[in-house]
């Protein structure tokens, strides 16, 4: 049995493929040589097409079922598991509104401001620190939770009526109360009050 952390303990794919399992598939180098795997045997197995080079450092066991939403899980490993979706990416997710993101937005804390990042294509990168209430999980992914994903699109000055769709919507499937609703709603006309 591999131990994490050590990199010279014997291969174990039943490890690694329960660290993939959980990750719709998809794994770290670093992950994987908790696990055994050298880069050298990692590369064997693309090799062999038992796995696949997803972004770098960042692989997908090739016979792992895909899921809808695995490319999301690619970006938040590239995030060192520290992004959590946000913005418009997290409206769609939680299927609120109609909004069509055209880019990913991911929240990461807010000392990577000062980081040297290359950041994927297609991905946007918002800096702030989130508690834990206001995150929540789609299958293998973090996203903002319906409260933080309308205040942060409000803040974003988001098209205030996808804002109020969502807001409706989520009122009505019970994902904030009418407090917040009513919150979020006065918060919003402030938002998009025109100077005089």
């Amino acid at each position: 049995m591999a131990v994490a952390g050590n990199p010279t303990s014997a291969p174990d794919w039943n490890a690694l493929y329960a660290t993939a399992e959980a990750q719709a598939g998809h794994f770290t180098l670093a992950q994987a040589e908790a696990c055994g795997y050298s880069p050298q045997l990692l590369h064997k197995h693309l090799a062999r097409e038992r796995i696949e080079r997803v972004r770098r450092g960042i692989y997908r066991l090739t016979h792992f079922p895909r899921t809808e939403n695995e490319e999301l899980v690619a970006l938040w490993l590239w995030s060192d598991q520290q992004g959590v979706f946000s913005h418009e990416t997290s409206l769609a997710l939680h299927d609120l509104s109609d909004v069509l993101p055209r880019t990913v937005h991911m929240t990461v804390p807010e000392a990577w401001r000062k980081r040297r990042l290359r950041v994927p294509d297609g991905l946007v990168l918002h800096y702030r620190d989130l508690v834990k209430r206001s995150r929540t999980w789609l299958d293998a992914v973090p996203l903002t939770a319906p409260l933080q994903v309308l205040a942060e699109c409000i803040d974003a000055h988001i098209a205030p009526e996808l804002i109020e769709q969502a807001r409706r919507q989520a009122k009505r499937r019970g994902l904030i109360s009418s407090e917040e609703a009513t919150r979020l709603s006065k918060q919003l006309k402030g938002a998009h009050k025109k100077p005089s």
